[in-house]
Protein backbone atom coordinates (compact mmCIF):
# COMPACT_ATOMS: atom_id res chain seq x y z
CA UNK A 1 0.00 0.00 0.00
CA UNK A 2 1.34 3.44 -0.94
CA UNK A 3 2.03 5.93 1.85
CA UNK A 4 1.09 9.61 1.50
CA UNK A 5 2.15 12.29 4.02
CA UNK A 6 -0.31 15.18 4.12
CA UNK A 7 -0.34 18.29 6.28
CA UNK A 8 -2.33 21.43 6.94
CA UNK A 9 -1.14 24.89 7.89
CA UNK A 10 -0.68 24.37 11.65
CA UNK A 11 2.97 23.21 11.47
CA UNK A 12 4.20 22.43 7.92
CA UNK A 13 7.86 22.60 9.00
CA UNK A 14 7.39 19.63 11.36
CA UNK A 15 5.48 17.66 8.73
CA UNK A 16 8.28 18.29 6.23
CA UNK A 17 10.86 17.10 8.77
CA UNK A 18 8.85 13.93 9.44
CA UNK A 19 8.56 13.25 5.70
CA UNK A 20 12.33 13.72 5.37
CA UNK A 21 12.91 11.15 8.12
CA UNK A 22 10.85 8.74 6.00
CA UNK A 23 12.76 9.63 2.83
CA UNK A 24 9.63 11.10 1.27
CA UNK A 25 8.20 14.37 0.06
CA UNK A 26 5.03 15.92 1.46
CA UNK A 27 2.00 15.36 -0.72
CA UNK A 28 0.92 18.61 -2.36
CA UNK A 29 -2.10 20.15 -0.64
CA UNK A 30 -3.66 23.45 -1.62
CA UNK A 31 -5.25 25.36 1.27
CA UNK A 32 -6.80 28.74 0.56
CA UNK A 33 -9.48 31.02 1.94
CA UNK A 34 -12.71 32.09 0.38
CA UNK A 35 -13.53 35.79 0.48
CA UNK A 36 -15.54 35.32 3.69
CA UNK A 37 -12.68 33.48 5.42
CA UNK A 38 -13.95 29.90 5.03
CA UNK A 39 -11.35 27.19 4.37
CA UNK A 40 -10.99 25.88 0.82
CA UNK A 41 -8.66 22.91 0.43
CA UNK A 42 -7.77 20.25 -2.10
CA UNK A 43 -5.52 17.18 -1.88
CA UNK A 44 -3.16 17.18 -4.86
CA UNK A 45 -2.16 13.55 -5.59
CA UNK A 46 -4.34 10.53 -6.13
CA UNK A 47 -4.73 8.73 -2.75
CA UNK A 48 -7.13 5.98 -3.86
CA UNK A 49 -6.35 2.77 -1.94
CA UNK A 50 -3.38 4.49 -0.28
CA UNK A 51 -2.50 4.91 3.42
CA UNK A 52 -2.94 8.62 4.06
CA UNK A 53 -1.12 10.06 7.08
CA UNK A 54 -2.30 13.53 8.06
CA UNK A 55 0.08 15.46 10.33
CA UNK A 56 -1.57 18.37 12.12
CA UNK A 57 -1.14 19.62 15.71
CA UNK A 58 -4.22 21.37 17.07
CA UNK A 59 -3.20 24.31 19.28
CA UNK A 60 -5.38 27.44 19.17
CA UNK A 61 -6.95 28.80 17.05
CA UNK A 62 -9.72 26.21 16.87
CA UNK A 63 -9.57 26.41 13.06
CA UNK A 64 -6.65 23.97 13.25
CA UNK A 65 -9.22 21.37 14.33
CA UNK A 66 -11.59 22.36 11.54
CA UNK A 67 -8.82 22.20 8.96
CA UNK A 68 -7.89 18.72 10.20
CA UNK A 69 -11.50 17.51 9.95
CA UNK A 70 -11.77 18.84 6.40
CA UNK A 71 -8.48 17.16 5.42
CA UNK A 72 -9.79 13.84 6.74
CA UNK A 73 -13.06 14.29 4.86
CA UNK A 74 -11.25 15.15 1.62
CA UNK A 75 -9.02 12.07 1.89
CA UNK A 76 -11.95 9.80 2.78
CA UNK A 77 -13.97 11.04 -0.20
CA UNK A 78 -10.88 10.36 -2.36
CA UNK A 79 -11.13 6.64 -1.44
CA UNK A 80 -8.01 6.31 0.73
CA UNK A 81 -7.78 2.79 2.14
CA UNK A 82 -6.57 3.93 5.57
CA UNK A 83 -6.39 7.32 7.29
CA UNK A 84 -4.01 7.88 10.20
CA UNK A 85 -4.12 11.20 12.06
CA UNK A 86 -0.80 12.24 13.61
CA UNK A 87 -1.59 14.98 16.10
CA UNK A 88 1.72 15.80 17.85
CA UNK A 89 -0.10 18.17 20.20
CA UNK A 90 -3.78 17.62 20.97
CA UNK A 91 -5.49 20.86 21.84
CA UNK A 92 -8.46 20.90 24.23
CA UNK A 93 -7.06 17.79 25.96
CA UNK A 94 -7.05 19.56 29.33
CA UNK A 95 -10.86 19.60 29.33
CA UNK A 96 -10.98 15.89 30.14
CA UNK A 97 -13.71 15.76 32.77
CA UNK A 98 -16.98 17.43 33.66
CA UNK A 99 -15.80 19.49 36.62
CA UNK A 100 -18.87 21.74 36.78
CA UNK A 101 -22.51 21.52 35.64
CA UNK A 102 -23.37 22.00 31.96
CA UNK A 103 -19.79 21.87 30.66
CA UNK A 104 -18.46 19.84 27.69
CA UNK A 105 -15.78 17.17 27.80
CA UNK A 106 -13.78 18.47 24.86
CA UNK A 107 -11.10 15.78 25.15
CA UNK A 108 -13.79 13.22 24.24
CA UNK A 109 -15.85 15.27 21.80
CA UNK A 110 -13.11 16.31 19.40
CA UNK A 111 -11.30 12.95 18.87
CA UNK A 112 -14.69 11.39 18.17
CA UNK A 113 -15.29 14.03 15.50
CA UNK A 114 -12.07 12.88 13.80
CA UNK A 115 -13.21 9.25 13.80
CA UNK A 116 -16.68 10.13 12.52
CA UNK A 117 -15.06 12.16 9.76
CA UNK A 118 -13.22 9.05 8.57
CA UNK A 119 -9.98 8.66 10.56
CA UNK A 120 -8.98 5.06 11.38
CA UNK A 121 -6.27 5.84 13.95
CA UNK A 122 -4.98 8.71 16.08
CA UNK A 123 -1.36 9.14 17.17
CA UNK A 124 -0.34 11.79 19.72
CA UNK A 125 2.65 12.71 21.87
CA UNK A 126 2.32 13.12 25.65
CA UNK A 127 -1.44 13.66 25.69
CA UNK A 128 -2.47 15.61 28.79
CA UNK A 129 -4.57 12.81 30.34
CA UNK A 130 -3.87 9.18 29.46
CA UNK A 131 -7.55 8.25 29.83
CA UNK A 132 -8.20 10.26 26.66
CA UNK A 133 -7.01 7.17 24.75
CA UNK A 134 -10.21 5.43 25.82
CA UNK A 135 -12.68 7.94 24.38
CA UNK A 136 -12.75 6.33 20.91
CA UNK A 137 -13.14 2.73 19.77
CA UNK A 138 -10.42 3.02 17.11
CA UNK A 139 -6.68 2.76 17.91
CA UNK A 140 -5.39 5.79 19.85
CA UNK A 141 -1.62 5.64 20.40
CA UNK A 142 0.25 8.03 22.68
CA UNK A 143 4.04 8.35 22.43
CA UNK A 144 6.22 9.53 25.32
CA UNK A 145 8.83 12.17 24.53
CA UNK A 146 10.09 13.17 27.98
CA UNK A 147 13.19 10.97 27.79
CA UNK A 148 14.29 12.81 24.65
CA UNK A 149 13.84 16.13 26.46
CA UNK A 150 15.92 14.92 29.39
CA UNK A 151 18.64 13.78 26.98
CA UNK A 152 18.76 17.34 25.61
CA UNK A 153 19.98 18.50 29.04
CA UNK A 154 23.18 16.55 28.45
CA UNK A 155 24.94 13.71 30.30
CA UNK A 156 24.68 13.77 34.08
CA UNK A 157 24.70 11.55 37.13
CA UNK A 158 20.98 11.06 37.61
CA UNK A 159 21.56 9.83 41.17
CA UNK A 160 22.44 13.44 42.05
CA UNK A 161 19.35 14.78 40.29
CA UNK A 162 15.74 14.88 41.44
CA UNK A 163 12.78 14.75 39.05
CA UNK A 164 10.00 17.07 40.15
CA UNK A 165 6.32 16.78 39.32
CA UNK A 166 4.56 20.17 39.25
CA UNK A 167 1.41 18.63 40.76
CA UNK A 168 -0.09 15.38 42.02
CA UNK A 169 -1.40 14.50 38.55
CA UNK A 170 2.09 14.17 37.08
CA UNK A 171 3.69 12.11 39.84
CA UNK A 172 3.13 8.78 38.04
CA UNK A 173 5.04 10.08 35.00
CA UNK A 174 7.95 11.18 37.19
CA UNK A 175 8.05 7.89 39.09
CA UNK A 176 8.25 5.85 35.88
CA UNK A 177 11.18 7.95 34.64
CA UNK A 178 12.92 8.02 38.01
CA UNK A 179 12.72 4.24 38.37
CA UNK A 180 14.59 3.78 35.10
CA UNK A 181 17.17 6.49 35.84
CA UNK A 182 17.71 5.61 39.51
CA UNK A 183 16.95 9.07 40.85
CA UNK A 184 14.57 10.37 43.55
CA UNK A 185 11.25 12.13 42.96
CA UNK A 186 9.75 15.27 44.49
CA UNK A 187 6.45 17.08 44.03
CA UNK A 188 5.23 20.64 44.25
CA UNK A 189 2.03 20.93 46.23
CA UNK A 190 0.11 24.06 45.25
CA UNK A 191 -2.38 25.47 47.74
CA UNK A 192 -4.56 28.59 47.91
CA UNK A 193 -5.53 29.50 51.44
CA UNK A 194 -8.26 31.88 50.22
CA UNK A 195 -9.68 33.09 46.93
CA UNK A 196 -7.63 35.79 45.20
CA UNK A 197 -4.56 34.99 47.31
CA UNK A 198 -1.28 33.87 45.79
CA UNK A 199 -0.56 30.18 45.54
CA UNK A 200 1.59 28.69 48.28
CA UNK A 201 4.19 26.30 46.86
CA UNK A 202 5.12 23.44 49.19
CA UNK A 203 7.90 21.12 48.06
CA UNK A 204 7.34 17.48 49.00
CA UNK A 205 10.59 15.51 48.87
CA UNK A 206 14.32 16.09 49.35
CA UNK A 207 15.85 18.53 46.85
CA UNK A 208 18.67 20.16 48.83
CA UNK A 209 22.03 19.98 47.05
CA UNK A 210 20.55 18.41 43.92
CA UNK A 211 19.70 19.66 40.46
CA UNK A 212 15.91 19.72 40.23
CA UNK A 213 14.34 18.93 36.86
CA UNK A 214 10.65 19.80 36.59
CA UNK A 215 8.84 17.42 34.23
CA UNK A 216 5.49 18.41 32.72
CA UNK A 217 3.51 17.74 29.57
CA UNK A 218 3.21 21.42 28.63
CA UNK A 219 4.13 24.99 29.52
CA UNK A 220 1.35 27.53 28.97
CA UNK A 221 1.35 30.71 31.10
CA UNK A 222 4.44 29.46 32.99
CA UNK A 223 3.13 30.91 36.26
CA UNK A 224 3.24 27.64 38.20
CA UNK A 225 6.57 26.67 36.62
CA UNK A 226 8.28 29.91 37.63
CA UNK A 227 6.85 29.92 41.16
CA UNK A 228 7.76 26.26 41.53
CA UNK A 229 11.35 26.94 40.42
CA UNK A 230 11.67 29.66 43.05
CA UNK A 231 10.29 27.32 45.74
CA UNK A 232 12.79 24.59 44.78
CA UNK A 233 15.71 27.02 45.02
CA UNK A 234 14.46 28.22 48.40
CA UNK A 235 14.46 24.59 49.56
CA UNK A 236 18.12 24.24 48.63
CA UNK A 237 18.09 22.89 45.09
CA UNK A 238 21.46 23.47 43.41
CA UNK A 239 19.78 24.65 40.19
CA UNK A 240 16.47 24.12 38.39
CA UNK A 241 15.74 23.06 34.83
CA UNK A 242 12.44 22.15 33.21
CA UNK A 243 11.39 19.68 30.52
CA UNK A 244 7.93 20.40 29.07
CA UNK A 245 6.87 18.57 25.91
CA UNK A 246 4.42 21.07 24.44
CA UNK A 247 5.42 24.73 24.16
CA UNK A 248 1.98 26.35 24.26
CA UNK A 249 3.63 29.59 25.47
CA UNK A 250 0.66 31.93 25.80
CA UNK A 251 1.51 35.67 25.82
CA UNK A 252 1.86 35.92 29.61
CA UNK A 253 4.63 33.33 29.59
CA UNK A 254 7.16 35.38 27.64
CA UNK A 255 8.27 37.84 30.31
CA UNK A 256 7.92 35.23 33.06
CA UNK A 257 10.23 32.76 31.32
CA UNK A 258 12.73 35.43 30.30
CA UNK A 259 13.22 36.34 33.97
CA UNK A 260 12.69 32.84 35.41
CA UNK A 261 15.41 31.29 37.61
CA UNK A 262 15.72 28.34 35.23
CA UNK A 263 19.04 26.99 34.02
CA UNK A 264 17.30 25.50 30.96
CA UNK A 265 13.83 25.05 29.54
CA UNK A 266 13.66 22.11 27.13
CA UNK A 267 10.60 21.73 24.92
CA UNK A 268 9.71 19.84 21.75
CA UNK A 269 8.58 21.15 18.37
CA UNK A 270 5.10 19.60 18.54
CA UNK A 271 3.84 23.20 18.28
CA UNK A 272 5.46 25.76 16.00
CA UNK A 273 7.47 28.28 18.06
CA UNK A 274 7.79 31.64 16.26
CA UNK A 275 11.29 33.19 16.21
CA UNK A 276 9.95 36.17 18.18
CA UNK A 277 9.06 33.90 21.11
CA UNK A 278 12.44 32.18 20.97
CA UNK A 279 14.20 35.53 21.12
CA UNK A 280 12.13 36.77 24.05
CA UNK A 281 12.78 33.66 26.17
CA UNK A 282 16.46 33.68 25.31
CA UNK A 283 19.23 31.11 25.35
CA UNK A 284 17.72 29.03 28.17
CA UNK A 285 15.16 27.70 25.65
CA UNK A 286 16.20 24.47 23.93
CA UNK A 287 14.06 22.64 21.37
CA UNK A 288 14.27 18.88 20.74
CA UNK A 289 12.68 17.67 17.51
CA UNK A 290 10.02 14.97 17.68
CA UNK A 291 10.26 14.34 13.91
CA UNK A 292 12.49 11.21 14.14
CA UNK A 293 10.16 9.58 16.70
CA UNK A 294 7.07 10.40 14.65
CA UNK A 295 8.73 9.13 11.49
CA UNK A 296 9.60 5.84 13.14
CA UNK A 297 6.06 5.51 14.55
CA UNK A 298 4.47 6.17 11.15
CA UNK A 299 6.75 3.60 9.51
CA UNK A 300 5.81 1.01 12.13
CA UNK A 301 2.09 1.72 11.79
CA UNK A 302 2.32 1.49 7.99
CA UNK A 303 4.21 -1.82 8.07
CA UNK A 304 2.10 -3.34 10.86
CA UNK A 305 4.91 -3.41 13.44
CA UNK A 306 4.59 -2.80 17.17
CA UNK A 307 4.94 0.70 18.61
CA UNK A 308 5.77 -0.54 22.11
CA UNK A 309 9.52 -0.51 21.45
CA UNK A 310 9.34 3.29 21.09
CA UNK A 311 7.95 3.63 24.61
CA UNK A 312 11.19 2.47 26.23
CA UNK A 313 13.89 2.84 23.58
CA UNK A 314 14.78 6.49 24.23
CA UNK A 315 14.62 6.00 28.00
CA UNK A 316 16.96 3.00 27.80
CA UNK A 317 19.39 5.07 25.72
CA UNK A 318 19.24 7.90 28.26
CA UNK A 319 19.98 5.55 31.17
CA UNK A 320 22.90 3.91 29.30
CA UNK A 321 24.54 7.24 28.47
CA UNK A 322 24.26 8.78 31.92
CA UNK A 323 27.56 10.00 33.33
Amino acid sequence: MELDIITGTAHPALAKAVAACLGRELSRTVIRRFADGEIDLQIGPNVRRHHAVIIQPTPPPAENWLELILLIDAVRRSSAAEISVVMPYMGYARQDRKDAPRKPISAACLPNLLIRSGANRILTIDVHASQTQGVIDEPFDNLYFTASLLAELGPRDWRRTVLVSPDAGGIARCRALAKKLGCPVAMIDKRRARANESEVMNVVGAVRGREAVVVDDLVDTAGSLVHGAKALLEKGAHKVSACCTHAVLSPKSMSRLADAPLDALVVSDTIAIPPSKRRRIGTKLRVASCAPMLGEAILRIHSGESLSVLFNESLDDLARHSS
